[in-house]
Parts: structure tokens; sequence; C-alpha cells
């Protein structure tokens, strides 16, 4: 299998539910005006805290310094496995579950934090550009690598990343388990023909920037148990548009336009996190993905500013919750 560090340098940042306002013409010019931006690589996530915008430094430059805007102080670089010359599509599951065990895991043995993004489409592994020594040095044995530099894939080996350097040799810790949220919103992973993104439009800015009332706001505090969260995903990468979002905001959008997989399926959340999870913390994706591997149950994966989601068919979130239950009360292994 190939493994591709593609040509995007981003940056991870937040901006506070009560300081949208000061970004919606930036947010919208990236989202509608691709002809007005260099901006190739785009994501934004509503949960009930906050709106993560993952992009790359030509989009960066649309977001003007601000109290309400929180970066995260590393660049990233999106990884991405790709197997008969298709972004990974072989096996029978689909999603992180795919590339667990082969990507995620011994990763997360050398202590390399990653943040997940899962579309439609793909699942991107970003990794902070100061550790892809370390990534090239761990992978290299199970993949070719490739980096893509100006549209060509240029071959990979450990020592054009470093000097000598080797594997992370921090002592391996016993990562912490952390609690799970299972709300009850039946989710849809999406996609939509970029020519079309026009005719959704209203549509869109009014679930993105328009549909939290201030009751709702004061109802979502972290510590209540909710029976649904908000959760809307829209990604526009490389000209390719991806849209996770629940059932009641698929109402929304007229169904002749937004397409599926051909089964139609529906997935529920796992929300990971009982406080916000910070980017330095190793093995919090693994943690999730290689039972659901062991189990060769497919999960989405969208990793945001605060907490992490994982979406699983519905049909498996009685056996997730199981599992997740049963790795809880297993005693810490040194």
């Amino acid at each position: 299998m190939d493994l591709h560090i593609l040509d995007h340098r981003l940056r991870v940042t937040s901006i506070s539910k009560n300081g949208l306002v000061n970004f919606t013409h930036p947010l919208i010019k990236l989202i509608f005006l691709r002809n007005r931006t260099r901006c190739k690589f785009f994501s934004l996530t509503e949960t009930p805290e906050n709106y993560t915008v993952v992009l790359d430094e030509e989009g960066f430059k649309e977001l003007q310094p601000s109290e309400h805007l929180q970066v995260e102080g590393s660049i990233w670089l999106p990884l991405n496995v790709v197997s008969n010359g298709n972004a990974s599509s072989s096996s029978q599951a689909v999603g992180v579950t795919k590339i667990a065990k082969s990507v995620i895991a011994p990763l997360a043995q050398q202590h390399v934090s990653v943040f997940m993004l899962s579309t439609y489409q793909t699942d991107f592994i970003l990794v902070r550009e100061k550790d892809l020594s370390v990534v090239v040095t761990t992978l290299e044995e199970e993949f070719n690598i490739y980096r893509e530099v100006g549209g060509e894939s240029v071959p990979v080996h450990c020592q054009d990343v470093s000097n000598g350097l080797q594997k992370n040799g921090k002592e391996a810790i016993q990562p912490t388990v952390h609690p799970v949220l299972i709300p009850q919103n039946q989710f849809c992973v999406m996609s939509l023909d970029p020519d079309t993104l026009p005719s959704i439009a209203t549509t869109l800015i009014d679930v993105l920037f328009y549909s939290s009332s201030p009751k709702e706001e004061v109802q979502s505090s972290p510590s209540q148990d909710l029976d649904c969260v908000k959760f809307f995903s829209f990604s526009l990468i490389d000209g390719y548009i991806s849209l996770v979002m629940d059932t009641e905001a698929q109402r929304q959008f007229p169904a002749d336009l937004l397409f599926t997989s051909s089964s139609g399926e529906l997935w529920r959340m796992v929300r990971i996190g009982g406080q916000p999870l910070g980017f330095d913390e190793c093995g919090i994706v693994a943690q999730i993905s290689q039972p659901l591997a062991d189990s060769d149950i497919s999960a989405y994966y969208i990793s945001t500013f605060s907490f992490d989601h994982a979406l699983v068919p519905e049909e498996d979130i009685v056996s997730v919750t199981g599992m997740l239950q049963h790795q809880r009360k297993e005693p810490a292994t040194s």
C-alpha cells in the first residue's frame, strides 16, 4: 500500500460560538467563492462547544486574529492511504477501521499525536510537521511513502526527512480511557457535486450560521447528558465536498442534490472525552479504532478542537457500546 504526504500545510483553529459573527464573511468566501481564494483544503465542523476550522495556509490568511479565534500552534500535514491507486477502498469495513492497525496504532506507540478527518471520499490523518521523520521511520516498512510536490509524487525515505533521528524513545504509558457519550441523533455521510453548491447555498448558510437559537445554547452545557448533540461538518478538499449531518438537518436540503453510498446507511456517533482533550495526548484515536478494527466495524472519525467523534453504522451501535464499556472496566496493564 502507498501512503501519501499531501501537498498541504494545515492549521487547526477554533471559532467560539459567540464570535462566529466576526468570521461569516471569510467563511462564506472559503465555502462558496473558490475562485476568490487559493485555499485548497478547508473543513468546518460545528459542535456544541465551538466551530473547528482546519485549513491550509492560504485559507488561514483569510481569518483575522481575534479573541474569538484559537489557533493550535503547529503546522499539520495530511496523510492519505492509497491502495491499488484508489484512496483506500478495498476491505469491507470503511473509514478509520481500515488504517487502525497499519497507521493509527503504530503512530500511537511512537507517541505521535494524530488529528483525524474522515470525509465521504477518504480519511486524512493529520500529523505535526515536526513529527514527520518519526512518522516516516515508523511506517516505511508497511508502506511505500510518497510526498506530493507540485502535482508529482516523490518517494520518501527516512533519511530524506531526518538526520539520523531515531524513533521516539519515550517510555510507553497507558493512555487515559476517556468517557464517551452516545447521543440519539442518526447521521448521514454525504457528498455533493461542487457545481451544484450554489443551489444549496441559502440552506447551507442557514444550517451553519443561523441554526443555534439562544435557548439551544443555554441547554448545551457539557455536563448534561443530552439526547442529541449539535454536529455538522462541511469539507471542501481538492475540489471534493463532504458533508456529515444528522437526519434533521438533512431534511432541510433538496434530496436530489446530496448523494450517499448506495446502501444509504445511517450512522450513530460516539463522542470521546469528558473534558476537552487537547492536542498532545497520543493514542486516543487508537483506543477507539483498534477494537472497531478487531470487529471489522466501519467508522468515520472526525477530530475537533475540543473532542473526538467516531461514527459507526447504526446497526452496530449496541455492540460498540458494549465494547467500549468493557474497555473502561478492564484494569490498566502496565
